[in-house]
C-alpha cells in the first residue's frame, strides 16, 4: 500500500492529483498563473470541487491564456456567469481579468516565474511535518508574497490562498514525512 498524505482520502481523482501534481515544482509562468487563479476560485470551497471542474475552467477561460483574458470585459464576465461548468462568482471572474493584467506587467518586467521562485531562491522549501495537523495554513512568507501580489494588482490572493498555491506549485513541499512524495 502506498503511503500518502491523508487529505486525498480514497478519492481516485484526489489521489492522482496528490501523486502526480501537488508539490511538483512548476516553473512555467502561465501554468503558475493558472494555478493561482484556480486557488483563488477555491476560496471558501473544497479543492476537489475545483479539481473536478478544472477542464471546464480551462475551456471557459481560453486555456488560461492571460494575454487573451487581459483583454476581456463586462460581456465576458456576463458570459462566464452563465457557465454552469465553472464557479460562477462575479468577483472571482472579474479578479481573473485583473490578475491577467497584473500577470502581464510582472511577466514583462521579470517573468512571473522568476518573481515567485525568487522568494525561495529558486529551490523548493522542504518541510518535515509528521502529521497533516502540523502543516500551517499560512506562513510569514505567504503573507509577504500575498502583500507583494496585491501591490502588483492581484486579487483573491490572501496569505492562505498563497500558501495553498505555494504547496500546489512546489515552492514548498509539505508532503508529510511518511508520504511517498515527501522530499521528491
Amino acid at each position: 500500500m502506498v503511503e500518502r498524505c491523508g487529505w486525498p482520502g480514497d478519492d481516485p481523482i484526489y489521489q492522482a492529483y496528490h501523486d502526480t501534481e501537488w508539490g511538483v515544482p512548476e516553473y512555467d509562468s502561465r501554468a503558475l498563473w493558472e494555478k493561482l487563479v484556480l486557488d483563488g476560485f477555491q476560496a471558501g470551497l473544497s479543492w476537489i470541487t475545483i479539481l473536478k471542474k478544472r477542464d471546464n475552467f480551462r475551456e471557459a477561460f481560453a486555456g488560461f491564456d492571460p494575454n487573451i483574458i487581459a483583454e476581456w470585459g463586462d460581456e465576458d464576465v456576463a458570459r462566464l456567469l452563465g457557465n454552469a461548468g465553472i464557479i460562477r462568482h462575479r468577483g472571482k471572474i472579474a479578479a481573473t481579468i485583473t490578475n491577467a493584467q497584473a500577470w502581464q506587467r510582472i511577466e514583462a518586467e521579470q517573468g512571473f516565474d522568476r518573481f515567485l521562485w525568487d522568494y525561495v531562491g529558486g529551490t523548493p522549501l522542504i518541510n518535515s511535518f509528521a502529521t497533516q495537523a502540523d502543516v500551517p495554513t499560512q506562513t510569514r512568507l505567504s503573507v509577504q508574497i500575498s502583500k507583494d501580489l496585491k501591490k502588483a494588482g492581484f486579487k483573491f490572493c490572501g496569505p492562505t490562498i498563497v500558501y495553498a498555491f505555494m504547496e500546489a506549485c512546489g515552492l514548498v513541499n509539505d508532503h508529510i514525512v511518511t508520504c511517498h512524495r515527501h522530499g521528491v
